[in-house]
């Protein structure tokens, strides 16, 4: 579809919803499936780590590589090719016979989900006038929503009456819908000609993430002072190093850098980066405070914990519309605030702190989250050339994913060397063993630096919104 031909954005919205929502979905069932797939399979937890580790590598790798790789074929020709590749790699997934062949095609689902996640806010911006695109993409921050809610209790009942297979099976039919209405909505677009890609520039970005990714990743588990940890670590440094310079010096890059000249761009990035820190490490200290610190049953935590994308996904749409109509600066700025109580309020939490008083606590980090979101989204898409639109909403998702990488890594290693300290042990333990009242207060420092990481986030978003305010008076005073 042709950015100014609007006349089918809403079945458009549809198939871009369909295809956040499949991959969105597919990563909360497989969440839920590896104590199955342990014994099952016959592996060990290591082991079936590498199933979710391998599908996350590979999704924020590829993402960049995919958007500059649309921009210059076309996007409807990528992402029906993601669905493809997405059912294919779900159905061989189903037949995998062990752990380590079930690690491999998640690689294969990975790439056509990478097609999928990385195009879908830039097919949008292409359907939508700027008028809506906030809206829109409000809409999907729900698809994103639903698909969180539902995973797990789908996944349940699949693996509670069928067999882990089914849910990798279950992509097959879903997905020939999706190709279906993704063929008849999408309209051919046609890139502007004469671009080349950059092979130099795509092989540095993918291996120089692929070191850092590893590096956080395998950290957890080797310790960060491990001989590969500190030889992967400058390995990606050089990578990316050569990457900057080697786009800086073609006309043709994968990501143009010179885009980040824009301050609207470049902050909405970096503050969209910081609070997916913040949401990664919550996500995944809050259920060791439920299960571990309060001793709640896993179906219980997960009942607690829909808290915060059910909020999400309701206040999603709303501030997209707010967005279109108020603009979106000071929209964010609204989001990140509520965010910041919502930290501010989990780093009081205690082994006595009634349930009510942690969902008013955790429905705030939701809400602000489902605010911030979509105006957010909406400034970088505006914010990027029209020959630009499949790498920079590309980069939309890797802010997602790496700022969860991140925040589990660094933010988890807070926890562990908080908890150590209050417990007055070595670091390097178990420590999920220590006392409840050494957790409980480690919990709480980490959260407090959640907090500290969200205000520097709001003070640049406010930044951003009076510097927008003035450029507006200054145009307003010129004309």
């Amino acid at each position: 579809m042709q950015e100014g031909d609007y006349s089918k954005k809403w079945q458009v919205l549809g198939a871009v919803s369909m295809g956040i929502f499949l991959s969105t979905i597919d990563g909360s069932i497989v969440n839920l499936a590896l104590p199955t797939l342990i014994r099952d399979l016959n592996t060990n937890f290591a082991a079936v780590n590498w199933v979710l580790l391998i599908y996350l590598l590979m999704l924020t790798t590829l993402m960049p590589v995919v958007g500059r790789i649309a921009d210059i074929i076309g996007k409807k020709r990528i992402y029906t090719f993601g669905f493809m590749v997405f059912i294919i790699g779900s159905a061989l997934c189903g037949l995998a016979g062990n752990v380590w062949l079930l690690v491999g095609f998640r690689v294969i689902q990975a790439i056509g989900a990478a097609m999928i996640l990385a195009l879908g806010p830039a097919i949008l911006t292409d359907a939508f006038p700027p008028s809506e695109r906030g809206r829109a993409l409000g809409w999907v921050g729900l698809a994103v929503s639903l698909g969180i809610v539902t995973g797990p209790a789908l996944g349940g009942l699949i693996i509670q009456y069928f067999s882990w297979h089914w849910i990798f099976y279950v992509n097959v039919p879903v997905g020939l819908v999706g190709i279906y209405i993704v063929t008849r909505v999408l309209s051919e677009d046609a890139p502007k000609g004469g671009q080349h890609f950059d092979y130099a520039g795509a092989a540095t970005l993918f291996f120089g993430l692929l070191a850092l990714l590893l590096a956080l990743t395998m950290g957890q588990q080797l310790g960060f002072a491990h001989p590969l940890i500190l030889t992967l670590f400058p390995v990606a440094a050089g990578l990316l190093g050569a990457f900057v310079f080697i786009e800086l010096r073609t006309d043709q890059p994968v990501i143009n850098l010179r885009l980040f000249r824009n301050s609207e761009l470049t902050v909405s990035i970096v503050t969209g980066f910081t609070i997916f820190v913040a949401i990664g490490a919550a996500f995944l200290l809050v259920p060791f405070y439920l299960e571990n610190m309060r001793g709640f049953t896993p179906g219980y935590t997960g009942l607690l914990q829909s808290v915060a994308p059910i909020t999400l996904g309701i206040f999603a749409p709303i501030a997209g519309w707010l967005s279109d109509r108020y603009g979106v600066r000071s929209i964010t700025v609204i989001g990140l605030f509520v965010v910041a109580i919502g930290y501010g309020l989990m780093s009081r939490l205690d082994v006595t702190t009634p349930i009510i008083i942690f969902l008013l606590s955790f429905a705030p980090i939701g809400i602000g989250m489902g605010i911030f979101q979509s105006p957010n989204n909406s400034a970088i898409m505006s914010a990027a050339p029209p020959d630009q639109r499949g790498v920079i909403s590309s980069l939309l998702a890797v802010t997602r994913t790496m700022g969860q990488i991140v925040g589990i890594a660094v933010l988890g290693t807070l926890w562990v060397s908080r908890v150590a300290a209050h417990a007055n042990e070595p670091i390097g333990g178990d420590v999920t063993t220590a006392s409840i009242a050494a957790q409980v207060a480690g919990l709480q420092d980490t959260f407090l630096v959640m907090l500290v990481l969200i205000l520097l986030a709001l003070s640049l978003s406010i930044w951003a919104w009076f510097q927008h305010r003035r450029v507006v008076v200054q145009q307003a005073e010129a004309s």
